[in-house]
């Protein structure tokens, strides 16, 4: 399985990603090993939602696409409106 997930940054920011492994992934985010380098000044991150995708390329297209979203879209993607 593959995701693509929205953590939230300890300055209010948001972060968007793909992986194969969620929690490898948020350790990764908040150790500092392998995480990303916008992460790494705004720590510690907070999941705040993940969508499943059987392919990498599914996960990858949507981050791109959930990447060119708006503050507020990201804010109601992540509330289910």
């Amino acid at each position: 399985m593959n995701y693509t997930y929205i953590v939230q940054c300890a300055d209010g920011t948001f972060y968007t990603g793909w992986t194969n492994c969620l929690k490898k992934r948020m350790d990764a985010h908040n150790t500092g090993k392998a995480g990303a380098k916008y992460t790494k000044a705004k720590r510690p991150v907070t999941l705040v939602y993940y969508e499943g995708y059987a392919t990498k390329e599914e996960a990858m297209r949507r981050e791109y696409q959930i990447k060119q979203y708006t503050r507020v879209r990201k804010e109601q993607l992540i509330s289910g409106l």
